[in-house]
């Protein structure tokens, strides 16, 4: 295999002045300067053509790679080279972060397939300081088939919004699709694909104390019931994220742990619990109901207490300071601010957007999100089956 010959830039100008007089043929011209190939007139001429005349001072090898041309380069060329990759950065920035940490595998993908008819692979990827072995690696990757296995966990995760962990999720798989699979697995297929569930932050625990009782406490932290209207749990609760401070009052039957009465209210007046107990007992049947909240002012009011005994309800109290006994509603409101509450600032939020995001939750509480005490059924679901 014979070497490359090496040109001298004098003589690459002086053919292509030859050559754009028309009066020297390729033949001619490659005996008078021992060319050896006729494709190396027509590489000189396209270097040309393109306003590359920086290539002909290249020494013989690999060439230099975009934007870095040799030292003694014209000052002109360089700076067309700059205005022409600072004008491909200005224009896939707008697609992907410049930061290589917060570049998006599939996005990146995306981008480069969107622009490689225009730019080349190495030239993004160097843009994004990205390696192409790590760019192909993304793009092995993102054209891999996810089994379908992968699949259910991925679209029960999302139609759930993300607010049930792994083994919830494994007794969904079984229960809707005969689906059996350890629940680490499951784990670690949400881990994979980063679609674990918020995790609630956990309550500080306090020591439950003696207190005098100003209505008895029928309940007795047994928070089973066998039938709808037998046993209601109520409780207020504050929202802080929007402009102002908002109140939820909230009555739960422990049948099926299913909302029957909410309220929103920026007070806590006694009207605000009242309205909630008017909605809770419209088109039921209350003359059996237990309904156990804390020795809030408004649950000891005379309003208050004298509305339920017009309904035929007992009413129940928790002990002064005890939060347990009335724990499941205090923890229905818990999972109601970490779920959907815990990654947004107040700032960012308006009234009517929490009370919207309220308003979505106790929707999706009842009719989706399925219980492992409801046999992985939701409440309104298990109420109707149960029927």
């Amino acid at each position: 295999m014979g070497k490359n010959r090496f040109y001298p830039e004098e003589v690459k100008q002086e053919v292509i002045r030859l050559k754009l007089s028309g009066e020297w043929t390729n033949r001619e011209i490659m005996e008078r300067f021992g060319i050896k190939n006729r494709s190396q007139i027509k590489t000189w001429m396209r270097w040309h053509r393109n306003d590359e005349n920086h290539r002909l001072a290249q020494p013989i090898g690999k060439q230099y790679t975009f934007g870095k041309g040799p030292e003694d380069d014209s000052e002109l060329a360089q700076l067309k080279r700059k205005v022409t990759y600072y004008e491909m950065r200005d224009e896939l920035m707008g697609k992907v972060p410049r930061n290589r940490k917060e570049v998006v595998p599939e996005i990146f993908v995306e981008v480069v397939e969107a622009f490689k008819d225009r730019f080349t692979t190495k030239e993004i990827c160097e843009c994004f300081e990205i390696p192409r072995s790590t760019y192909y690696r993304w793009k092995r990757r993102a054209n891999q088939k996810i089994p379908d296995f992968h699949q259910l966990i991925i679209n029960t995760c999302k139609q759930l919004s993300h607010r049930v962990g792994h083994r919830k999720v494994r007794e969904i798989l079984w229960k809707d699709y005969q689906i059996k699979k350890n629940r680490k697995t499951v784990q670690k297929v949400m881990q994979k694909y980063e679609i674990q569930c918020r995790v609630k932050v956990k309550r500080q625990k306090y020591i439950a104390g003696e207190s005098k009782i100003i209505v008895p406490n029928l309940l007795k932290q047994d928070f089973k019931a066998e039938k709808p209207n037998q046993k209601w749990v109520t409780d207020i609760t504050y929202l802080p994220y929007g402009p102002k401070m908002l109140y939820l009052s909230t009555i739960m039957d422990l049948y099926n742990n299913e909302v029957i009465a909410y309220k929103i209210s920026d007070s806590q007046q006694v009207d605000f619990v009242l309205e909630t107990l008017r909605e809770a007992c419209n088109g039921r049947e209350t003359h059996e109901v237990i309904l156990h909240s804390d020795q809030g002012a408004q649950y000891t009011s005379y309003a208050f207490q004298a509305l339920a005994k017009e309904n035929g309800i007992t009413t129940s109290m928790s002990r002064k300071g005890n939060c347990f006994d009335n724990a499941v509603i205090e923890s229905f409101h818990s999972s109601l601010k970490s779920e959907e509450f815990a990654a947004q600032l107040r700032a960012t939020l308006t009234t009517t957007i929490v009370i919207e995001k309220v308003i979505n939750y106790m929707y999706y509480y009842n009719y989706i999100r399925p219980f492992s005490k409801l046999n992985c059924h939701s409440p309104v679901e298990y109420r109707t089956v149960a029927a």
